[in-house]
């Protein structure tokens, strides 16, 4: 039977500071300690767990694999403890808190910021922190806990056991052109008219990556393979804007470009692929108050663009 250890967080918080800057002085000077009690703590630390947590050399501080397990559940503690405040804040009526939320690129576009605009308007003393990104990125946040949801596309069958997945909308994915591309005034493009083409695309793990690559698959084709790749959605939109490329990308991503007339999506002659769009949780994770009213204003605001759009038509 294993000997259980007492760990002290603080000591936690000390190592992933240090892992954080890179270094223990960095480290030391942001957390308001010596370089020698920032040693001293992770020592501490690892003489309790009887295993290296830090490694330190010429170029920096780096965790070991040790650390790295401990740096994350350390963060899932730390969300833990927060949401413990602000439940206890909820009770006693003082403010509602803070939620930190985890948004992709498309969600950003109009979803999120109308939600929060509603979620203002009704609860002036919520704070909000949106970090940006694609799921790549998004759902590591989640499993650390390092944000109370994700808004981003969900999978349609859910296939992480940690993750719980709600889905809010549907949206389309279409591959996208500068309004003056040759093939944005067409009627009709089929796949094999498009594999010749400039691509600037998400990498092959993403959803609407692998959407496009089932496109052309279907068609005979081999996959695109990409001239430039990222994560980043700004890029692939700017390098569209810049006229030559084509990407694909989620119809409410273009939202406002393509009401000022400088992109258009393409109409290709294939089926068109629909995406979920939802709010992605730890499965085992209480949820705030504050995460609770955010998520509540965007289903509120999911609804009113399903209707407006089912209007459109």
């Amino acid at each position: 039977m294993g000997m259980t250890v007492e760990l002290d967080p603080r000591r936690i918080a000390h190592l992933a500071a240090a892992a954080r800057c890179g270094s223990l002085t960095a480290a030391a000077a942001e957390l308001g300690l010596t370089q020698p009690a920032l040693s001293k703590s992770i020592r501490e630390l690892e003489r309790a767990l009887g295993v290296p947590v830090l490694e330190r050399g010429r170029f920096g501080a780096t965790p070991t694999e040790y650390g790295e397990a401990l740096i994350a559940r350390g963060r899932a503690i730390e969300t833990e403890l927060r949401a413990a405040a602000e439940e206890v804040d909820a009770i006693r009526g003082a403010r509602r808190g803070r939620v930190v939320v985890g948004c992709g690129p498309s969600e950003a576009t109009r979803l999120l910021p109308l939600a929060l605009e509603a979620l203002h308007a009704r609860d002036p003393g919520l704070r909000v922190t949106v970090l940006y990104g694609l799921n790549e990125a998004l759902m590591p946040m989640v499993r650390r806990g390092e944000v109370d949801f994700a808004l981003s596309s969900v999978p349609r069958t859910a296939s992480d056991p940690e993750l719980q997945h709600e889905t809010l909308h549907t949206d389309s994915a279409v591959v996208v052109a500068h309004a003056d591309h040759p093939l944005a005034a067409r009627r009709s493009v089929k796949p094999a008219e498009l594999a010749g083409q400039r691509w600037v695309l998400a990498r092959r793990h993403e959803l609407e990556r692998r959407a496009l690559d089932e496109l052309f698959l279907q068609a005979g084709l081999r996959p695109i393979d990409a001239e430039i790749e990222t994560t980043s959605a700004v890029l692939m939109k700017t390098v569209v804007l810049q006229g030559r490329h084509l990407s694909f990308l989620p119809r409410e991503m273009i939202h406002w470009e393509e009401r000022a007339g400088l992109l258009r999506p393409i109409a290709v002659a294939a089926q068109q692929w629909a995406r979920a769009v939802g709010i992605t949780r730890r499965r085992r994770a209480r949820t705030t108050e504050a995460a609770a009213a955010l998520a509540a204003a965007l289903r509120a605001t999911a609804a009113g663009l399903a209707g407006r759009a089912r209007a459109v038509r």
